[in-house]
C-alpha cells in the first residue's frame, strides 16, 4: 500500500530542493593563505633568597652553622610546564686582606630543611630534609624540587649553612664567599 505524502511534507521537500539549487558551487580557483602562530608559555619561574648572611665568628678547626633565611621558588608557568629543581652552589671563601687566604667551598655544608610554606599542587621534595643529610657545597647540589605538573605553585624553605674551618692555613679575618640558588 502506497501512502501519498501530505501537502505539508511535499512542500517541505520542494523548499529544500529549491535551496539546494540556489547554493553556489565551489570557487573556480582557491588561494591558500597559511596562518601560523607561536605558542609561548605565560608566566615565569623565579627564585628569591636573602641578599647576605653572616655566620659569625669561628676558630680554626671549629664549626659554625647559621640559618640562611627564607628561599622561595614561585612557578607561574602553564600547568603543563613541568617540574622544577632548585640548585645551590658556592664559591670559595676568601680573606682579601694581605695575605690573601682561601677556605675552599668544600668546607661549606648545606641542608635545606623541610618546606616552610607551599602553595599549589604537586609534590615538594627537600634536597636535604635533616641536619644529618647535609651535603658539602664542593659541587652544585639540589636544594629543593617540585616533581609534578600542577600549574601555579610555590615553595619556601629556610636552609642552614655549616662552615667547617680547617686547622691549617686559616688566618684570622673576615672571609667572604657567595652562595647561589638557581631554579630551572
Amino acid at each position: 500500500m502506497l501512502r501519498r505524502p501530505t501537502p505539508l511534507t511535499t512542500a517541505t521537500v520542494l523548499a529544500i530542493s529549491a535551496l539546494q539549487g540556489a547554493l553556489p558551487g565551489p570557487p573556480a580557483a582557491a588561494a591558500l593563505s597559511p596562518a601560523t602562530y607561536t605558542l609561548t608559555r605565560e608566566g615565569s619561574l623565579t627564585i628569591t633568597a636573602p641578599v647576605a648572611v653572616s655566620l659569625g665568628s669561628v676558630v680554626p678547626g671549629g664549626r659554625r652553622s647559621a640559618p640562611l633565611g627564607t628561599v622561595t621558588v614561585t612557578d607561574h608557568r602553564d600547568p603543563d610546564a613541568g617540574a622544577w629543581t632548585a640548585t645551590v652552589s658556592s664559591t670559595d671563601y676568601t680573606r682579601t686582606t694581605a695575605p690573601v687566604v682561601t677556605i675552599g667551598r668544600a668546607n661549606m655544608s648545606y641542608w635545606s630543611g623541610p618546606v616552610t610554606d607551599a602553595q599549589g599542587g604537586g609534590t615538594f621534595v627537600p634536597g636535604q630534609p635533616t641536619a644529618a643529610s647535609r651535603v658539602t657545597l664542593a659541587v652544585p647540589r639540589t636544594a629543593f624540587s617540585h616533581t609534578a605538573e600542577a600549574g601555579v605553585n610555590s615553595a619556601s624553605w629556610n636552609p642552614t649553612l655549616v662552615l667547617s674551618v680547617p686547622f691549617a692555613g686559616a688566618s684570622s679575618g673576615a672571609y667572604t664567599g657567595i652562595v647561589t640558588h638557581s631554579v630551572a
